[in-house]
């Protein structure tokens, strides 16, 4: 069965989505059935990275709020993130537009990479204050999680994967994502926003079941061995 999650790097909410997905699949008793694909999603596409500029300055410059409100709304979702377990900085955090960060993303899909690429780019945005727009950023990113470097500095340069990342983008317009992170499962149930682990937890089961009804063939076998009955007999 898969999971669908539309997602963009700069999301404090993607990031927190992520954690407790992870933790209702760690639960789930079929998570060895379940195929999670990461799909491009772009909060501010027309957004030009601002590496010298801090996040509050940027939303208190961009989104009509003063300062003190930024500051506020930026302590609320690391707040957030420390109940389960994250560490967000955002003092360090700068705007950077992601789509070279969604390039990464998916050259390391091609890879077989993909989970773990989504992972350090939200840790390097979120808790390390780095360039997710920067090449350098995302060449030391490939090399962390074993990425091939003349590969991967090839890809960026010539501008691999815009393709893919646009094709998520227009995906998600058309299935009517209007925000971020945005699960779905097997293509007919969608659960929106970084909900609680239980959740996401009892979508997998509702899923999985119907998802089972369908692919039979996909159910475990049985292989048959030594035992006994309920009637007593033994073979």
């Amino acid at each position: 069965m898969k999971v669908e999650i539309w997602s963009d790097v700069m999301c404090p909410f993607c990031y927190i989505g992520k954690r407790k997905f992870e933790t209702a699949l760690a639960q789930f008793e079929h998570k060895d059935k379940v195929e999670v694909e990461w799909k491009s999603f772009q909060l501010m596409r027309d957004l030009t990275t601002k590496p010298n500029q801090s996040l509050a300055g940027f939303l208190a410059e961009n989104k009509g709020m003063s300062m003190e409100e930024a500051k506020d709304n930026l302590a609320y979702v690391s707040q957030m993130a420390e109940q389960i377990g994250l560490k967000y900085d955002m003092d360090k955090a700068i705007p950077a537009n992601s789509f070279n960060a969604h390039r990464f993303a998916h050259f390391a899909k091609a890879n077989g990479k993909q989970d773990e690429a989504e992972e350090k780019l939200f840790q390097a945005y979120f808790t390390e204050g780095k360039n997710i727009d920067d090449f350098s950023t995302l060449l030391s990113l490939g090399k962390a999680i074993g990425l091939d470097s003349g590969t991967l500095k090839m890809a960026l340069e010539n501008g691999s994967y815009a393709g893919d990342v646009r094709t998520d983008v227009y995906e998600a317009q058309q299935i009517g994502v209007r925000g971020v992170p945005f699960f779905v499962f097997n293509r007919k149930q969608a659960v929106s926003g970084a909900q609680e682990s239980q959740t996401f937890l009892r979508v997998l089961e509702r899923s999985f079941a119907e998802w089972r009804k369908e692919n039979p063939e996909a159910a475990p076998g049985v292989i048959d061995g030594q035992s006994c009955a309920s009637d007593g007999k033994c073979n």
